[in-house]
């Protein structure tokens, strides 16, 4: 089983929870605030209180050997870039997704050491410019997601040979045939970023390429029953 690491007990902590599969993922919550601390306790998560400023106890906790990925939740920037310097001195290798609170402070982060950054507030501007340029969306989110409680989040890779190599992301509508959301693609070409499925870009489908999607449980396993079908 994968074992991922949730640094701080919020909102957005509990979001990501809600959407991950617990059968595939050991989720582990630390934080440093004891009100925070008992109020995830009490909501029945393993969660543990740690110095995250003491490599001894990230250590105690696998930093350096056993932890697939890790998120740095805090509210706080600087708590954040602290963090991801403390685990990348331990762990090279290991995957660091971090969200950011104010502007200017994603480059500290990048470069403190974290893979991928999530901004709250571009995500919102999107979802916003989604639903004023693309109104029919506001139909597939009422039919797919809204009113649901088994939805996930899933990486698909693309096989060479598959089906789906050459077509344009935005020619899919996976709302469709496949009863998902497609949050977006990694385009191996272009990097390791997520590129939003809602941009102005277009992007072709090549092999090694990863779809990020949305939805059922039951209709993700389909779906990448189908893609691996080669």
């Amino acid at each position: 089983m994968k074992k991922i690491v949730i640094f701080g007990y919020n909102r957005l902590s509990f979001e990501a929870m809600s959407r991950l599969d617990l059968s595939i993922y050991e989720i582990l919550i630390v934080e440093t605030d004891k009100k925070q601390f008992e109020l995830a306790k009490a909501h029945d998560f393993n969660v543990i209180y740690i110095d995250f400023h003491s490599d001894d106890d990230l250590r105690a906790i696998g930093i350096e050997k056993d932890i697939t990925v890790i998120f740095c939740f805090f509210p706080n920037d600087a708590d954040n870039v602290f963090l991801i310097l403390s685990v990348r001195a331990l762990n090279k290798k290991i995957p660091i997704i971090t969200t950011v609170e104010t502007q200017g402070a994603a480059e500290k982060l990048l470069a403190a050491g974290a893979n991928k950054i999530i901004d709250p507030y571009e995500i919102c501007g999107r979802k916003i410019y989604e639903l004023i340029k693309k109104p029919d969306m506001t139909h597939i989110l009422d039919h797919t997601v809204f009113g649901r409680h088994d939805l996930n989040m899933a990486e698909v890779e693309i096989p060479a040979g598959c089906y789906l190599e050459g077509k344009l992301v935005n020619d899919l509508n996976l709302d469709e045939t496949a009863n998902l959301i497609l949050i977006g693609i990694v385009d191996k070409k272009l990097g390791e970023n997520l590129h939003f499925s809602l941009g102005e870009k277009q992007h072709k489908i090549d092999a090694g390429d990863i779809l990020v999607v949305m939805g059922p449980s039951r209709d993700i396993r389909l779906f990448k029953k189908e893609v691996s079908n080669v």
